[in-house]
């Protein structure tokens, strides 16, 4: 039955409860963006052009920060990075504001870069507290709760800005990552499991998991956000120009619960696929999108193959990342998985909309599938498969189970 291994899941010590306060803690995280382009827009009374250079600033920081917060977490613990970040995003926000826009943009850099870990630190504490033989059903329910977060988090921004304004808004954007922090604080869930703890402590270089093959990975995770980023704002772009805007909120929602239905699906299944697989699936099968025209439920409907794909094509590449790297070095692993899918998400806008100002919509589905395609055949010769255990990942993880990670 499809729901057991969920059930199983939810009776490990702690994972519920850290599933739980990690889809809360995200929801402030995924109203960053949304908050800082209105403020920017709405408040400042500036243009888009202007509150691009905010997030772009706020992106770069998180971008640079996440392998850093990672590797603090691999040294020093998860509580004094939280510490850190949390106070830097309650300072942030209380101020963000007040700020006249040169300190603005300024700041939104540092408050990246001191981002809360919040993604990372999740699936870092799930591949230490879950079995590797269960770790596919908590990584794909790990990202349908993200896809709820995404769903909510931007939403309420919008809400809060255009209802309350900048100052109510962003007071409880700060609320909500300082009591995130400190509930990650309280709760101080591990990072390695029992048996890593008890193995022997060895330093882990970066050369000897920062492979080609885990580079392949990171540019697959890359493809993937290119991928869905393309396809969202083709999606709107289409329904836009068939003068369908008001059906563009429950499309998106739907195209989102194809996604939690394919990780469900994903996560209960007792043996995955290749993330290599799954993303050139996804890109695939997104190329004849924009062959379909008229009303708004047929692009929905010819969506429907590549959005199932979404969550399970994510879950894929953080399980296989799991596998491929020591305890030592999760956490800055996970950073760069993090930081791979802003490059992709990040990469996508301004390609997509370039296409669909010259092209049009339909050309949007094409190209980013195609793209998404050939990233994943040029990581594929950078592919490799993970070879046995070496002293990279033997000294960090010499149990059995552990070291299965590895094969």
């Amino acid at each position: 039955m499809a729901i057991e291994p969920y059930r199983r899941l939810f009776r490990l010590p702690g994972v519920g409860v850290l599933l739980v306060v990690g889809v809360l803690a995200r929801v402030p995280v995924t109203a960053i963006g949304m908050a800082l382009t209105l403020h920017a827009v709405e408040s400042l009374d500036l243009g888009y052009v202007m509150a691009g250079l905010v997030t772009m600033a706020s992106t770069i920081g998180l971008a640079v920060g996440a392998p850093l917060s990672g590797r603090f977490v691999d040294r020093y613990g998860l509580r004094p990075v939280l510490a850190v970040t949390t106070a830097a995003q309650a300072v942030f926000w209380a101020t963000a504001w007040a700020l006249p826009f040169p300190v603005l943009v300024a700041a939104a850099a540092v408050a990246g870069l001191l981002g809360l870990p919040v993604f990372s630190v999740i699936r870092q504490c799930l591949a230490a507290m879950v079995p590797l033989e269960q770790r596919r059903t908590a990584f794909s329910l790990d990202s349908m709760f993200v896809e709820l977060s995404y769903m909510t988090g931007p939403a309420l921004a919008v809400f809060g800005m255009i209802t309350f304004g900048s100052g109510p808004t962003m007071a409880v954007i700060a609320i909500g990552l300082t009591g995130s922090g400190l509930a990650l604080l309280l709760l101080n869930p591990p990072v390695r499991s029992a048996a890593e703890l008890a193995a022997p402590g060895a330093k882990v270089s970066r050369r000897q998991w920062l492979t080609p093959g885990l580079l392949a990975l990171l540019g697959t995770v890359a493809a993937a956000t290119f991928v869905l980023t393309a396809t969202e704002l083709a999606m709107i772009a289409t329904m836009q120009t068939s003068g369908q805007t008001g059906w563009i909120g429950l499309a998106v929602g739907i195209w989102c619960l194809y996604s939690l239905t394919g990780g469900f699906i994903y996560g209960g299944l007792s043996r995955g696929f290749s993330p290599l697989v799954l993303v050139a699936s996804m890109g695939l099968l997104t190329v004849p999108v924009g062959l379909v025209s008229g009303q708004w439920w047929w692009l929905l409907l010819a969506l429907l193959p590549s959005g199932l794909l979404c969550a399970p094509a994510l879950s894929s590449t953080v399980e296989a990342l799991s596998g491929k790297v020591p305890a030592g070095a999760r956490g800055e692993a996970m950073g760069l998985h993090g930081t791979a899918l802003l490059i992709g998400g990040a990469s996508s806008a301004p390609i997509a909309g370039a296409i669909i100002d010259a092209h049009g919509a339909g050309w949007a589905f094409a190209v980013a599938g195609l793209i998404g395609v050939v990233i994943v055949l040029v990581a594929l010769t950078f592919w490799r498969r993970p070879q046995r255990p070496s002293a990279a990942v033997v000294s960090d993880d010499p149990t059995p189970r552990e070291t299965l990670a590895a094969h």
